[in-house]
């Protein structure tokens, strides 16, 4: 077992304790580091115990954002935790802004949509995937279902300026009320179809000693379904504080909506990221009446373990 989920396995079961995690991992000045700081800080928990705990503190501050917890290789920048929120929010907001015609809404929902499947997939579990390779199955997957999404989400906009609608209760619900359920959706949909070589296959589960049992398709298929509904919530809650904040203010202080709506929604965004990503442990716990058959004969440990990715 990597020493992140060692980690996780000891510090990352409480709720509290995850999101005062997740606030101290997702600081973006560590995206400003090296791989070379990277490897040294990797090397400098795994020799031995750090004296200096702000020494420490660090080491795995750098482990936990910047390095596969399945094959201790180091994230592309634009895909770490860290990078998240910088590189998602203005997608988000200028994805669900009103536009003049349908191809700036498809071109910010396919930024934002091929950014999700690429976060997804370089966070996901790998141990479903022989020798972290990408197979033809896979690439397929994630241009499926940014395809998809994409076109998905620019249907509010498509019907608007296809039909002409010009009526104030239709763009109200195009606009305020669509735009909700269908981001939640997609933002789910999108971690389904990017990780579901994992229902597929399988993941890998660990014992209490953190030995390996064997793969489970039953914990791939537990991993997959909790991130999407984690990164449901952290959409389904955002977007309505982009399209409905501000809107007391609409009357009377017309030209202040606008900020008003993207500040909110950043800030929402903002606090939901980390409650999102802390909404079910990185090392999450399975029992083996739950798993097939032949791991449960495997082991005597009631309950197992496995990366649930992010």
């Amino acid at each position: 077992m990597d020493i992140n989920l060692q980690f996780w396995k000891s510090e990352g079961q409480s709720f509290l304790r995850r999101l005062r995690l997740w606030i101290n991992i997702l600081d973006p000045v560590s995206l400003l580091s090296s791989d070379g700081e990277i490897k040294k800080a990797r090397s400098l928990l795994g020799s031995a115990d750090p004296k200096n705990k702000r020494e420490a503190n660090d080491a795995w501050k750098l482990s936990l954002s910047s390095v596969h917890s399945d094959t201790g290789t180091i994230h592309p920048t634009i895909f770490r935790p860290p990078a998240f929120l910088p590189v998602a929010a203005p997608l988000v907001i200028a994805s669900l802004l009103p536009h003049k015609g349908v191809r700036p809404a498809f071109l910010w929902q396919f930024l934002l949509q091929s950014y999700s499947a690429g976060f997804n997939f370089s966070n996901r579990n790998a141990t479903a995937t022989k020798d972290n390779k990408t197979t033809l199955k896979q690439a397929l997957l994630i241009v499926g279902s940014v395809t998809y999404a994409t076109c998905a989400g620019t249907i509010p906009q498509f019907v608007m300026t296809r039909y002409g609608l010009r009526s104030t209760s239709v763009q109200v619900f195009c606009r305020s009320m669509l735009p909700v359920p269908l981001a939640a959706l997609l933002a789910a949909f999108n971690v389904l179809v990017v990780r579901a070589e994992e229902i597929e296959n399988g993941v890998r589960v660990f014992d209490s000693s953190g030995n390996s049992v064997g793969i489970s398709q039953k914990a791939g298929s537990k991993a997959v379904n909790e991130t999407a509904l984690s990164r449901a919530a952290m959409m389904g809650t955002t977007v309505p504080a982009l399209v409905l904040g501000g809107s007391a203010l609409l009357l009377r202080h017309s030209l202040l909506v606008a900020p008003v709506r993207h500040i909110s929604a950043a800030l929402v965004l903002g606090l939901m990221v980390p409650l999102s990503f802390s909404l079910f442990p990185q090392l999450c716990t399975i029992q083996r009446d739950d798993l097939e058959n032949e791991l449960q004969t495997a082991t005597t440990d009631k309950q197992l373990f496995y990366h649930r990715g992010l």
